[in-house]
């Protein structure tokens, strides 16, 4: 597995800074994805998230997106409430934290309205996070991602899906063992 946001330490939306965890400089992310590939067994496949070319203030390499939009996809499906809920896992720290999820929510004010936003920042201030995180996902994220992943890699419109039973690392690692397996 290729974690392009791990190693560019982003979540790679707008969303996506990771509190205390500064990025890499471009020539130290490259130097991480470069050494990270070349450890994999050139036999097996690499699983990759369906990264934009940016991480972040970080440029995935061109070789390496041409190779991953060219290539075979799966869809994860998982259920609307588990993503969610893995969403408030991955991004505690917006909860632990409002202010700092209320500033990066201005971040959205060009794309869905100063209204709108205010909006979501009341209901976070006021301790409603789990439905603003609701909200993003399905209005804001998934139309998004979805034409972009359209668009952008080949292989998608003949993705086979996948479905763990749930959120939980459990259900992900036997996901993982399957799809290995499989290879």
């Amino acid at each position: 597995m290729l974690d392009l946001e791990a190693l560019a330490s982003h979540r790679s939306s707008v969303l996506g800074l990771i509190p205390g965890q500064p990025q890499p400089t471009q020539k130290r992310f490259d130097t991480l994805v470069w050494d990270k590939l070349r450890s994999f067994d050139p036999a097996l496949p690499v699983y990759v998230e369906s990264e934009s070319k940016k991480v972040g203030n970080v440029a995935v390499p061109e070789s390496l997106i041409a190779a991953m939009r060219a290539s075979e996809c799966l869809r994860l499906d998982l259920a609307d409430e588990e993503r969610v809920r893995l969403l408030l896992e991955d991004y505690s720290f917006f909860r632990t934290d409002p202010g700092f999820f209320c500033q990066r929510l201005d971040a959205l004010v060009q794309l869905r309205g100063r209204e709108q936003v205010e909006t979501w920042q009341a209901q976070v201030r006021a301790g409603d996070i789990e439905p603003v995180v609701r909200e993003l996902l399905l209005k804001h994220y998934d139309p998004g991602y979805a034409s972009s992943t359209a668009r952008n890699f080949k292989g998608f419109a003949q993705a086979r899906v996948v479905a763990p039973r749930d959120r939980t690392p459990e259900a992900m690692a036997a996901l993982a063992k399957e799809l290995v397996s499989a290879a």
